[in-house]
């Protein structure tokens, strides 16, 4: 996709203040439903990153695996979970907020470091269209195979996760028994009506 340098200047802010913005609803907010479909905005604006870079194929498989797979199996195992617990304060909870603060900013800083210090080469021979899906197989199949392999075992482990815990506990036929039959209204006793012939008829 070529762009003129100004629109993709302004389609990067774009999508880098949705991309932000999403990632920190997903950190702050309390409301995990919340998290999850703006954890689908991060990874939507990902995939447009990917588009301006001219990577279609990994723009597509990321709108394919990561928001219609991954975000879709988290939103499943968040609303099929109900279990009610009661509010309980963390003793000593600061620990774990300074601990996680520092460790954010850490990898922050490096992440930083390394953008800044890393000599990134530009290339103008870039492969377009079916050369860049032959060349991005054959990387995978070849060097990239072992972490190829462990992200699909860490895919299957998150399934097998998902259903674990979206799984509801077997309850006993004496309970659904005792459960219907609480529900079950008690039947109105018939009135009995006598007719002027004296004879007795029930309603």
């Amino acid at each position: 996709m070529n762009l003129a340098e100004g629109v993709q200047i302004v389609s990067f802010g774009i999508l880098a203040v949705m991309m932000l913005g999403s990632a920190f609803g997903v950190v702050l907010l309390n409301n995990v439903v919340y998290s999850a479909f703006l954890l689908a905005g991060v990874f939507i604006s990902i995939s447009g990153l990917y588009l301006l870079l001219n990577a279609d194929f990994v723009a597509a498989a990321q709108i394919l695996i990561y928001v219609g797979a991954v975000n879709v199996l988290i939103l499943f195992a968040i609303m099929l979970v109900n279990k009610k617990q009661d509010f309980v304060v963390v003793p000593r909870i600061w620990i774990r907020q300074v601990a996680t603060a520092v460790v954010c900013v850490g990898i922050f800083a490096l992440l930083g470091t390394m953008v800044v210090t890393t000599p990134w080469a530009i290339s103008t021979a870039m492969p377009a269209g079916d050369a860049s899906i032959v060349k991005i197989g054959l990387h995978f199949f070849s060097d990239f195979l072992l972490p190829f392999e462990l992200a699909s075992v860490l895919l299957l482990m998150a399934l097998i996760g998902a259903v674990v815990l979206a799984r509801r506990e077997f309850l006993p036929e004496t309970t659904l028994e005792s459960d219907q039959a609480a529900l079950t209204l008690p039947e109105r006793p018939r009135e009995l009506m006598t007719t002027g012939s004296g004879d007795t008829t029930i309603q």
